[in-house]
């Protein structure tokens, strides 16, 4: 009893050195991250207001709906995150369920305003799912995607996403077949991480400003990985990354992916987008030899398709764009709005 003791004992007190390490070890990258996202989270400008002769009414809109930890709320919570969900008032029975990450530093609703998430789930009619992350898990805000406890399947942070998937997918009667995931910058790699830990769960992804499933396993290595260092791995290599985090066995389909990046980020190096594209065009067996099109001057994409010609796999490069979620006003591209299509929400 007193070796189980000592030992839980220990395991806590490692947890928070952690923890004190991300603080310290970040604190600059964090200001840095606030900086460069802050023209995508400055207050709209004011718009003059209506005639009173002619009032306009308010748009309809369900309200969001807040579930902090706790029991009642959603279970398992071992990850002790907070949830948040946005469910239009034309959505019926069926409709898809999007889940949206926000980055380091940013809170759930506002994310999803901001990057054009729920005007879109208004207008294509999908239920939005938004977790948010607590002070007590990270001191900045940010998802932990390098830590094993919080990415392995049904452990910590992801084990709590999946938790709230399930429950707002009962609560709303989603289509478990149309279930996807998208996330900036710590929210992107959790993404990642998601989508290999639950390939059965999710239909599809979209990483911004992210990295690879399995890319880090600590502090110091996710700081590594950020700055675009650490070592070259094969595709082959990155794959098995991703792998150890699926169910042991795991033979069924995995999700299609859309990757987005700025050539101009300095919080993670773009050559991450690289290695995500090789680890999921290895995972789903697609040719190594992209398409490339630029639909408009600064825009590149690169897709992988399967025989049939349907493209399983996308990456976006945005030039002169650094660490932010594209938007149409800012970017001259929504990162939203191309996702959407890309998973068949919107044309």
């Amino acid at each position: 009893m007193m070796r189980t003791r000592s030992m839980t004992s220990a395991i806590s007190r490692l947890r928070r050195s952690g923890t004190q390490l991300l603080s310290k070890g970040s604190t600059k990258l964090f200001k840095l991250t606030t900086k460069l996202t802050a023209d995508l989270f400055k207050p709209e400008p004011s718009k003059p207001a209506h005639s009173k002769s002619t009032p306009r009414p308010a748009p309809r809109r369900a309200p969001v709906r807040a579930f902090a930890p706790g029991p009642g709320a959603f279970s398992p919570n071992p990850g002790g995150l907070e949830m948040f969900t946005h469910v239009p008032a034309s959505v019926g029975r069926d409709a898809p369920l999007v889940v949206l990450l926000h980055g380091c530093g940013q809170q759930a609703e506002s994310f999803a305003v901001r990057t054009g998430w729920r005007r879109l789930a208004d207008k294509a009619g999908f239920v939005l799912l938004m977790p948010g992350q607590l002070e007590a898990n990270n001191r900045q805000g940010c998802f932990n995607w390098f830590r094993p406890g919080d990415t392995g399947r049904n452990l910590g942070e992801a084990g709590s996403i999946a938790a709230m998937v399930r429950t707002v997918m009962t609560n709303e009667g989603c289509d478990p077949a149309r279930v996807f995931v998208t996330g900036l910058s710590a929210g992107g790699a959790m993404t990642a991480c998601l989508l290999a830990a639950y390939p059965d769960l999710f239909a599809g992804g979209a990483v911004v400003a992210g990295l690879a499933a399995g890319a880090a396993r600590g502090v110091v290595g996710a700081l590594t990985r950020m700055a675009g260092h650490g070592g070259e791995l094969s595709a082959a290599e990155w794959m098995s990354r991703a792998r150890a985090l699926a169910p042991i066995g795991y033979s069924g389909a995995w999700p299609r992916l859309s990757i987005w990046h700025g050539d101009a980020d300095t919080v993670v190096a773009p050559r991450n987008s690289l290695h995500l594209a090789q680890q999921w065009t290895s995972l789903l067996g697609l040719d190594a030899a992209p398409e490339i099109l630029s639909p408009k001057p600064g825009l590149r994409c690169e897709s992988w398709r399967r025989k049939d010609g349907s493209v399983l796999v996308e990456s976006w490069e945005v030039a002169g764009m650094g660490h932010v979620y594209p938007t149409a006003k800012a970017d001259g591209v929504s990162a939203a709005q191309e996702i959407a299509r890309f998973w068949g929400l919107a044309g």
